[in-house]
């Protein structure tokens, strides 16, 4: 892009080659594409003529559009490109198998087995070995010798499990997103002309030469060239880091670039440039979004010489990766995600160069209080953390103790000299040792916890489609859960977006229902069918009914149908005065925006006059009539009197009905008074003559007030935030069941509510919103800005005991900056413009209400989901670590051999949180409050399941461990050599445990004290399945699993003791339910949250780079600092070296930038999971974060290596 400017181009006129058959080339449009406002406007003079001129040489009409013939389609795609940006290559299944083998704890026991397995095959001469102590002789049989290899062998074999099951999850993962994205791209379709039919097309079915129809709200998908506009405005920051709008013109401006949003307006545009030859797809290749990461050696050379010409691009790019927030998932680069980084109101981007600038938004950050990413993650990290840090102390004890314990057994008790022919033997007992303290280590490491989360989430996400959520960022789901408070949009959300005219004051009459078009002076119908017909946009239309008797099809903007639907109700046809007066014709369009809350349209009359249509809010219009039609169609004064009598009985009425009242208008300006100064909006929009006012009805959805009374219920507060009249606003709320009768809450009007929440300089006071939000119901004409102050007045407050956890709803584009605000927003998937779309996080692709109440549940779900799978796994962990702490300490052996402790690390991680992740969620769970950010993961009711159910696993598992060879009267296992054949004993112990923690999986399945643990066991068959398999698997792995797994078959009595005792934790399960938490005071809750007050200052300046504080990144960080110390400092150096040989690059250009994306990733680059992923040459990694960082949001990380 840096090297376009060609050269050649003046002359591509003269030259004979234009692609095909096409009057120019692709490189051509290309550079036309870079050029901006008159420069561009010259070229396409020298070069075409006029744009009529471009569109011919496209083989395009501007008004027909293209043909739409498949072959010519298909010859565009060929000349031209496809409107598509090739996604990277995902991971392949042996990267990620690669990735899960970086593990730590795997490495160390893949090291120990395989010194263990070198050991085995090496044997001393047999008459030396009754010099090396009694642990070494006594192996009688020759065969049971030789099968020494075993076990090193099978811990090998268990590994290579581990990481296939961890690896597949990784790519099933990275499936799951896949779909999910080309199901989010396939859902964006546009709007095209093409032979004369206006159709919606996939976005990515766009080609050259497509005459596109945009309109406010609009994501531009390609380059394109303004054919018509009404008063367009676009917002370029995306491209620019320019924030104010700019407005495009035929004559002025009429370029038009992908990735841009229209702010204010509509148009009609000639595709020029699609996919990677559009702008933002020409910053993507840059970026590296269509290549493949393998460089090969000879692509570096190229690199370097390029760098020195990318410099030029470098800027450009900066400010591109600042605004867009890329978002990479699973690697394939997609504009969509934007991450929710860009602070509504911080959207501002400063130009590159400026300092003042820069110190300016340094300012700014320093005093936005900072928003908390997936609080879930970060609880579940610390707790992984502490645990393993537990763990790791655990077996290094385990390890210390058996060694001191053999070789004061040996070399003092025996008396035994050291002799060199028995090292070989000694090291064996050691490296068992070793072993043994490890599979602690393994035992206790809980990495199944972010494989829960992991599982627990795309399940859910998975789930809530069928729902109707659409997640676009994985947290977004567990946030829901925490959610007090939600702000709805009322038009389509509560209402059915479904509007019809049911109301009129027309003639000097008020009709309460549609008047028979006689009984309406003729001039003034024709009037008023002739400004309805004009003064709606043309994409508006009503259809016919798709099915027989149905009702007509409502196609663009509902306001605008119900008033097309009106004329249609008088007998008359709006259809065909627009035929005779096409869009083109309109002389100038005021389109709706939120600060005119008007619309108006001029016609240049045969005589030269002209005639201007408004249409808008009925109490802002009317202000600015001065004249009324009268029942016999005469205009006659419309004095300030006069309309404060209308307002009384005629709009209150209506709204009080809950209707939304709109008035109808319009203006002559004759000849005798010159041409007016249109852009004087002031002074045009005034002295006006009504025409008449309508009432429309928008129906209240009927599953709405069950929804609402659902959320008021949990203890989520519904407020009702609309840009209608207060008193259609009360109305709707009163039927929604927002307001009681006889409550007292506040319904503010924006202007109100903006004089009570500021001082007298007009500065907005936390103080004062706090005095209003907790009682505010219902926000009325509010502004969008009012939304977005509502909204962080909520979040930041800190009156409420907990911190507030605020959802949105929005459909429209100046929605943006309040649902990027929030903690989860919501875009409507039908109404929603694009903008609304990219800063959300949950699309509602029905856009209802009840959708949400769906999504909470959902949320609370994944929440509990955990809890259930932590209460679960901690049982495990303290019991099986305490056993084979003691064991191995008493008796020199742990009872639970590696093997098997990796089969019980495998059921109680992989196995139960596939079995608990997948609860399905029930009505139950919204009656309850939410937990709020403070709430430990572990509550006291859990931490009293978890000793109890430790208390008794550990009772019966060392009464088995030293009473159990008297009490089944078989051999004991204890103090056997080292190869000794497995014991009866021991397998037994073995069994018991592992049938213990399967009965327990099904107390895990409640975690409020509930009595009865099997309910609705039924309705998830995956958990059913999963405790029946592992049932089935243990059978197996008992009677046929043989040496490697340390097994012996058992006997049917053996079995049934065996199954018993497991069953027995089920019937405990009830008497610790029985105890009351409230008296046992000991107990403590575990899994807090980091709180903001408890980082320390320096952490603090580090995150101040960014805009979240990301709890899992920062416990993460602290537990690796450690192992990456070293192996950074080496990075760094190596860094500084490359960079000084290759100048400056685009990839330290990147770095530089990554301080704003990711300071968080100090050091770990490859996060085995589809949606982190870095650009950085480094190659550290860590799976410990891996798993754990797995889940966190989709947001690309440029990751620093600093």
């Amino acid at each position: 892009m840096a090297n376009n400017s060609y050269s050649g181009v003046k002359n591509s006129m003269v030259e004979a080659n234009h692609d095909g058959e096409f009057g120019c080339t692709l490189k051509e449009l290309r550079s036309l594409m870079e050029l901006r406002g008159a420069e561009a406007l010259t070229k396409i003079g020298e070069s075409y003529g006029d744009i009529q001129g471009l569109c011919n040489r496209l083989k395009t009409s501007a008004v027909d559009g293209l043909s739409g013939q498949p072959t010519d389609i298909e010859k565009r795609k060929t000349v031209f490109g496809q409107n598509l940006i090739p996604p990277k290559k995902p991971k392949t299944f042996l990267q990620l198998v690669w990735e899960a083998l970086q593990d730590v704890t795997l490495i160390i026991l893949e090291v120990a087995a395989i010194v263990s397995l070198g050991l085995s095959f090496y044997r001393p001469p047999d008459a030396e070995r009754d010099h090396c102590g009694k642990a070494a002789g006594g192996v009688e049989d020759e065969n049971e010798s030789e099968a020494g290899w075993i076990e090193g062998a099978a811990i090998l074999l268990s590994v290579i499990c581990v990481v296939l099951v961890t690896a597949f999850n990784d790519w099933s993962k990275e499936k799951q997103f896949r779909g999910l994205q080309s199901r989010i791209e396939q859902e964006q379709k546009f709007t095209v002309v093409r032979g004369g039919q206006v159709i919606q097309i996939p976005v990515a079915e766009i080609v050259v030469g497509d005459i596109a129809q945009i309109k406010y709200g609009d994501l531009l998908p390609a380059d394109g060239v303004l054919i018509q506009g009404n008063d367009l405005k676009i917002d370029e920051s995306s491209l620019t880091g320019e924030s104010d709008h700019v407005k495009k013109t035929q004559e002025k401006d009429p370029m038009l670039l992908s990735g841009t949003h229209v702010m204010e307006g509509s148009g009609k545009m000639v595709v020029t440039a699609v996919g990677v030859n559009s702008q933002t797809g020409i910053i993507f290749t840059l970026l590296g979004g269509g290549e493949d990461d393998e460089d090969d050696e000879e692509e570096k050379k190229k690199e370097k010489e390029e760098k020195k010409k990318q410099k030029k691009s470098e800027s450009l790019l900066h400010t591109h990766a600042r605004t867009h927030n890329y978002t990479y998932i699973d690697n394939s680069f997609v504009l969509f995600c934007s991450a929710k980084a860009q602070d509504g109101a911080a959207m501002e981007m400063q130009p590159l160069n400026s300092d003042e600038g820069a110190d300016a938004e340094e300012k700014k950050k320093a005093n936005l209080p900072k928003k908390e990413k997936s609080v879930l993650q970060g609880k579940l990290t610390k707790l992984a953390v502490q645990i393993g840090k537990a763990g790791l102390v655990m077996s290094a004890i385990t390890v210390i103790i058996l060694v001191v314990l053999f070789v004061v057994d040996t070399f003092w008790i025996q008396n035994l000299p050291w002799v060199k022919d028995c090292t070989p033997i000694y090291i064996q007992f050691f490296v068992k040792f070793f072993i043994i303290g490890v599979t602690v280590l393994v035992v206790a490491v809980p990495e199944g916890l972010p494989l829960a989360v992991t599982i627990s989430l795309a399940y859910s996400v998975k789930k809530m489609m069928k729902d109707n959520n659409l997640v676009r960022h994985l947290d977004a789901c567990e946030t829901m859960g925490n959610a007090t408070a939600i702000c709805s949009d009322k038009t389509g959300t509560l209402t059915m977006n479904r509007m019809t005219v049911v109301q009129a004051y027309i003639a000097e009459k008020h009709y309460k229902k549609i008047p028979e078009p006689e009984n309406i002076p003729s001039s003034s119908l024709d009037m008023l069918i002739l400004g309805i017909a004009v003064n709606c946009a043309y994409t508006t239309k009503i259809m016919p009914p798709e099915k027989e008797g149905g009702l007509p099809r409502q196609v663009g903007n509902k306001t605008e149908c119900a008033l097309l639907g009106f004329s249609n109700d008088l007998k008359r046809d709006y259809q065909s005065i627009r035929n005779e007066i096409p869009e083109e014709k309109l002389y100038k369009v005021y389109t709706f925006n939120s600060v005119r809350k008007s619309m108006s349209t001029v016609l240049k009359m045969a005589d030269g006059s002209y005639r201007m249509f408004s249409k808008g809010a009925s109490e802002i219009l009317l202000k600015k009539c001065y004249k009324i039609l009268t029942a016999n169609g005469e205009p006659k004064v419309f004095r300030p009197r006069d309309r404060d009598d209308m307002v009384k009985k005629v709009i209150e009425p209506m709204a009080s009905e809950g209707l939304r009242t709109i008035c109808l208008a319009y203006r002559d300006f004759s000849t005798a008074d010159g041409e007016p100064d249109w852009d004087n909006e002031n002074d045009i929009l005034t002295g006006l003559t009504c025409i008449c006012v309508v009432g429309i009805e928008d129906p209240v959805r009927p599953e709405v007030p069950d929804a609402i009374r659902k959320c008021q219920r949990a203890g989520i507060t519904v407020r009702m935030v609309t840009g209608d009249n207060i008193n259609t606003a009360r109305a709707i709320a009163t039927k929604c069941g927002i307001l009681q009768p006889g409550d007292d809450f506040l319904c503010l009007e924006g202007k109100e509510f903006n004089r009570r929440i500021r001082n007298e300089k007009g500065e907005i006071e936390q103080e004062r919103i706090d005095k209003i939000w907790p009682k505010l119901r219902v926000l009325a004409r509010s502004s969008p800005t009012d939304k977005h102050t509502l909204v962080k007045g909520i979040i930041d407050s800190t009156v409420a005991e907990q911190r507030q956890v605020v959802a949105v709803t929005g459909d429209g584009t100046n929605d943006g900056p309040a649902l990027k605000k929030a903690d989860v927003g919501f875009a409507m998937g039908i109404a929603g413009t694009d903008v609304a779309k990219e800063a959300s996080d949950i699309i509602l692709t029905d856009d209802n209400f009840s959708s949400i109440v769906k999504a909470v549940m959902w949320g609370r779900n994944v929440y509990d989901s955990i809890s259930k799978f932590l209460q679960f796994q901690l049982t495990v962990n303290v019991v099986a670590v305490i056993v084979a702490f003691t064991g191995a300490c008493i008796t020199q052996d742990s009872p639970l051999k590696a093997v098997q402790m990796l089969w019980v690390n495998l059921i109680m991680d992989t196995f139960a949180s596939l079995a608990l992740a997948t609860e399905p969620p029930t009505e139950s769970l919204l009656l309850r409050k939410p937990y709020g950010r403070n709430k430990p993961l572990i509550s006291r009711t859990m931490m009293k399941n978890i000793l109890g159910q430790g208390v008794y696993q550990l009772i019966i598992i060392f009464t088995l461990l030293f009473a159990g060879e008297k009490l089944f009267d078989i051999d004991s296992g204890r103090d056997a050599p080292l190869h000794a054949p497995p014991s009866e004993h021991y397998t037994i112990v073995f069994n018991t445990f592992v049938l213990m923690q399967l009965f327990n999986e099904i107390n895990a399945r409640k975690i409020h004290g509930e009595r009865n643990v099997f309910e609705g066991i039924f309705n998830n068959m995956i958990f059913c399945s999963i405790v029946f398999g592992t049932f089935v698997i243990q059978i197996v792995i008992v009677q046929f699993g043989g040496k490697p797994f340390s097994c012996v078959a058992l006997s049917i009595d053996q079995w049934l003791w065996c199954t018993f005792l497991g069953f027995g934790s089920l019937l405990w399960g009830q008497v610790i339910s029985s105890i009351p938490t409230s008296r046992l005071k000991f107990l403590k809750t575990a899994g807090h949250g980091t709180q903001k007050e408890e980082i320390p200052d320096e952490e603090l300046e580090e995150l101040e780079d960014m805009d979240e504080i990301d709890h899992a990144e920062r416990e993460l960080r602290r537990g690796q600092i450690l192992w990456f110390r070293g192996l950074n400092r080496i990075q760094t150096q190596m860094d500084v070296v490359s960079a000084f040989q290759s100048g400056t690059s685009f990839q330290g250009a990147l770095r530089r930038q990554a301080s704003n994306s990711s300071q968080q990733q100090h050091d770990v680059t490859n996060v085995s999971s589809p949606t982190h992923v870095a650009f950085s040459t480094t190659t550290t990694t860590a799976t410990a974060a891996n798993s754990a960082s797995a889940t966190v949001g989709c947001e690309c990380v440029f990751s620093s290596s600093a």
